[in-house]
């Protein structure tokens, strides 16, 4: 019974999990003067790859590569091309996935408290965190239902 739910729930996030890349997580400006721009999980990545080589790869792994090999392994899991043997490491991946929204999270403080930087959290900051967090349900309830 729950099976089909966790399936079509997993697929969800199959789709969900790229617009979250795309949507705006925070308005960033510099000084009151300056206008707010639009950062996303992409468009951040984009700067970081300029700035850094090295924090990028980081970053890319966290954000897109982790919580996506997980949504994909769960959603073979479902579909019986994967051993449910496998849920520990994707549970672990969804974990590492989490520790993004961490980095997001300190990025925003450290900017506030320097007081030249406007930053406000924009709704793709809470949707991204919601994929994750539903990831990582998703990954406890699968795991239940195998046993």
């Amino acid at each position: 019974m729950l099976k089909p739910i966790l399936t079509l729930a997993n697929a969800a996030l199959l789709v969900l999990f790229p617009l979250a890349w795309f949507v705006p997580l925070m308005r960033a400006g510099l000084l009151p003067l300056f206008g707010l721009s639009e950062i996303s999980v992409i468009s951040g990545l984009q700067a970081l790859w300029d700035a850094d080589v090295a924090l990028a790869l980081f970053v890319t792994f966290f954000a897109i590569f982790a919580p996506y090999l997980k949504t994909i392994g769960l959603a073979l899991i479902h579909f019986g091309l994967l051993s449910p043997r496998t849920l520990p490491a994707l549970t672990w991946l969804g974990k590492l996935a989490m520790a993004d929204v961490f980095l997001i999270a300190l990025y925003i403080v450290v900017v506030r408290g320097i007081g030249y930087a406007t930053v406000e959290v924009a709704w793709g900051l809470w949707f991204f965190t919601g994929c994750i967090l539903a990831s990582l349900l998703l990954s406890i309830l699968s795991a239940r239902s195998v046993r």
